[in-house]
C-alpha cells in the first residue's frame, strides 16, 4: 500500500504542468497533522513547491535541474480551482497590444479573488483583486483593450483607441464597443466615440 506521501506525489504526477495541490485535497487519507507533514517533508525534498499559503506545485525536470512551471499555468490551475477570474495585469496588456514600448519589470496578474502573492522558485508573481468591470471581457482580446485602457488612463485613451481600432480583429472591436456600457465613464464616452468615425 502506498504511503501518504506518494499518494500524493502521485496525484501531482497526474496533473497538467502547473497543476495546484491543496492539503485539503488529502484530508480523507490522513489527520491534517499528518498532510500538512508530509506536505512539509515532501517540500524540503524539494518535490514539490510551495508557491502561497496552503498551494503547492510540482517542479518539472530540465536539463538544468527541477524549475518551477509556467507562471501562467499556475495561474489557470488556480483559478479554474477557485473559481476565479484572472488576467494579465494592465501595463502587460498594454505591452502586447502594442500600446506601449514599456515591458512590466514584474509579472502582475489581476484577479476576481483576493489579493496574494505567489511565489515560483527565484520569482514572485504578484496577483491583485480587480473590480469586476475589467474582468467582465474575459481573458481574450477585447478584455485586454479594457485592461490595457484601464492602465494607459484617461490622457492617453483617444490615441489608444485609435490603435486598437485598427489592431484589434473585428468581432473582439465589436464587443468591445458593444460592452461598453459596463465600463466606466470615461472609458464608454470613448469607446462611442471611436466606434462613431467608424
Amino acid at each position: 500500500m502506498n504511503s501518504l506521501p506518494q499518494l500524493i506525489l502521485l496525484h501531482a504526477a497526474s496533473l497538467p504542468e502547473g497543476g495546484v495541490l491543496s492539503p485539503k485535497e488529502f484530508l480523507h487519507l490522513g489527520s491534517r497533522a499528518a498532510v500538512d507533514q508530509a506536505f512539509s517533508r515532501l517540500t524540503k525534498q524539494g518535490k514539490l513547491l510551495r508557491v502561497a499559503r496552503a498551494t503547492y506545485v510540482k517542479p518539472l525536470e530540465s536539463r538544468f535541474g527541477p524549475r518551477a512551471p509556467e507562471s501562467d499555468k499556475v495561474l489557470t490551475s488556480l483559478a479554474e480551482q477557485r473559481g476565479e477570474l484572472v488576467a494579465p495585469h494592465g501595463a502587460s496588456a498594454a505591452n502586447a497590444l502594442g500600446l506601449t514600448q514599456q515591458v512590466p519589470i514584474r509579472e502582475v496578474y489581476l484577479t476576481s479573488g483576493r489579493s496574494r502573492k505567489l511565489k515560483l522558485g527565484r520569482y514572485e508573481i504578484a496577483v491583485k483583486h480587480a473590480p469586476r468591470w475589467m474582468l467582465a471581457l474575459g481573458s481574450g482580446p477585447a478584455g485586454a483593450a479594457v485592461r490595457a485602457l484601464a492602465w494607459m488612463g484617461p490622457a492617453h485613451v483617444q490615441r489608444s483607441l485609435v490603435t486598437l481600432h485598427k489592431t484589434l480583429p473585428a468581432a473582439e472591436w465589436q464587443t468591445l464597443a458593444a460592452k461598453r456600457s459596463a465600463l466606466p465613464a470615461w472609458m464608454a464616452k470613448a469607446i462611442g466615440e471611436e466606434a462613431t468615425r467608424g
